[in-house]
């Protein structure tokens, strides 16, 4: 029997593997949040498939997302990352992963995870959304303006709404799968 989908994945083998096992999921790992911010700020103006084949390219890249190591990135790594073709070489996006890898740091000092700074906008528990259709999927909520506007007066870029959004939804703490998709929670509940 053919499971059902969010239509956005399409039949791409890594796109529909990222869509079964990862988007949606709840993390709570510091280093995988950092990864998925990091990513989904080099998303900004590109495809999210684009950034999915350029993924392990990343990692390796960037020290594998290590926020220690990121935030210590002098002139000579930038400009090593800047003539990596297996990355997004935009220099204001990498710029913003150093800065964001310090904010971050800091956040962790402050709070002693990441993971509990964040998840706290949720009151630590996935908000269980219920769309019909891909239209019924905000591209931001108020929700993803204010955690925008905190991480902003923290010192992190490209952490715009709408990107904000995306990272909510990719690390879980929304559930925006549609309801006739398998990986919805409901679903995934009968299962």
């Amino acid at each position: 029997m053919e499971k059902h989908r969010c239509g956005w994945c399409g039949t791409d083998a890594l796109y529909t593997a990222y869509h079964d096992n990862e988007w949606g999921t709840p993390v709570h790992d510091d280093r995988k949040l950092f990864e998925m911010l990091i990513l989904e700020g080099m998303q900004a103006g590109l495809s999210w498939i684009t950034i999915l084949r350029k993924r392990e390219n990343f990692r390796k890249a960037f020290d594998n997302f290590d926020p220690e190591k990121i935030a210590n990135y002098g002139d000579k790594k930038i400009t090593d990352l800047l003539s990596d073709a297996g990355i997004i070489r935009n220099r204001l996006k990498i710029n913003a992963a150093v800065a964001n890898a310090q904010a971050f740091l800091e956040i962790r000092r402050e709070f002693g995870s990441f993971d509990k700074f964040i998840w706290e906008f949720v009151e630590n528990a996935p908000i269980i959304n219920h769309p019909k259709t891909l239209s019924d999927v905000p591209a931001s909520t108020p929700l993803s303006d204010k955690i925008s506007a905190e991480l902003k007066k923290r010192g992190f870029k490209f952490v715009g709404s709408t990107i904000i959004y995306s990272f909510m939804q990719a690390v879980g703490m929304v559930d925006d799968h549609l309801t006739s998709c398998f990986c919805h929670t409901d679903n995934r509940k009968m299962q």
